[in-house]
């Protein structure tokens, strides 16, 4: 198959993935109720919910926009910068998705739960099962699964093409650069930040509720206690990629290998503490949906870390662009 038939193929997969959760997205928004059973919370959000579903409808509109953008030659001509970051939160997004639905799924049937409830307890308003019916999740998750691989696909081919040389290479063959000393500090500051998420997502993970608000005790199960696993995965991720970038440890490892880390751990901490303040904001006080003040430090504290791995690394390309220029 040549590499435009491939291209192309990617692209239509991608597009077709997107066609479940937008064609949700839009009937909701018009007044559907498709998939929201009876009693849901998401039947009395109002306006709250038509924006979040607004916003939601254009975020997977993005990735329309990005699977066109890598494989159209105008595409080429996009500013790094502007192809880069919704890259990364795309990355972020869907990268815990497909790290753990897979599992979420095969713990419901090894229980004879079926597939209803795979997100846990990452949307206010009670359980992933009282929120939307079982086939939704299971239809959803899998089209961004498939999103997040043949976007990933693409990506991968776009950035070797256009910025190969910038990865290419293995970590103990970096140069001395006089932002070293900055990159330690920023390693650093990353692993002591990562602490905290790190403790209390794994803290829940093992079934404690330390920290916990009232409605998140009372829906806890198996499917969240996979997610606060998820994020302790991400993590490590982003501190062993910082670390390795910041000490050039493992000399011989493919310099690309802590690079994905980096990026992948972070976007997954970022995006993810970012969404989960953003869904909350219209809680009222003394709601029982409402995070305690440790939930929002964990999110918050996650942000903070994507966001100094985020601004690292795009100094560090920028220095071995002008490298290679020069």
């Amino acid at each position: 198959m040549t590499s435009q038939r491939t291209r192309s193929v990617l692209r239509a997969t991608t597009l077709v993935a997107c066609i479940p959760y937008l064609s949700l997205k839009i009937a909701w928004i018009g007044g559907g109720r498709i998939g929201i059973p009876e009693g849901s919370a998401l039947r009395r959000d109002g306006n709250s919910l038509m924006a979040l579903n607004a916003l939601t409808l254009l975020m997977d509109a993005a990735v329309v926009v990005l699977a066109f953008t890598l494989t159209r030659p105008w595409g080429r001509r996009v500013p790094a910068w502007l192809l880069a970051l919704p890259m990364w939160c795309a990355t972020g997004l869907l990268a815990p998705i497909v790290a753990v639905f897979p599992v979420q799924t095969l713990a419901s049937v090894v229980r004879g739960n079926g597939v209803g409830g795979l997100l846990g307890n990452d949307v206010p308003g009670g359980s992933a099962a009282e929120l939307l019916d079982p086939w939704v999740w299971s239809v959803v998750y899998t089209g961004f699964i498939v999103q997040a691989l043949a976007l990933g696909a693409l990506f991968l081919r776009y950035a070797r093409e256009r910025w190969g040389d910038l990865w290419r290479g293995r970590v103990g063959a970096l140069p001395d650069s006089p932002t070293r000393p900055a990159r330690r500090l920023t390693a650093a500051a990353v692993a002591v930040l990562a602490v905290l998420p790190a403790a209390m997502h794994l803290l829940w993970a093992a079934g404690g509720t330390v920290g916990l608000s009232p409605e998140r005790v009372a829906t806890a199960d198996l499917n969240s206690r996979l997610n606060d696993a998820g994020y302790v995965l991400f993590a490590l991720l982003t501190v062993a990629g910082t670390l390795m970038l910041g000490h050039r440890r493992g000399r011989r490892v493919p310099l690309l290998l802590p690079l994905a880390a980096a990026w992948i751990g972070s976007g997954a901490l970022a995006c993810w503490g970012g969404w989960m303040m953003l869904t909350t904001v219209t809680v009222v006080a003394g709601d029982p949906k409402l995070p305690t003040p440790l939930m929002s430090l964990t999110y918050a504290v996650q942000v903070i870390v994507g966001m100094l791995v985020a601004v690292a690394g795009a100094h560090f390309f920028a220095e071995r662009e002008g490298a290679r220029c020069a």
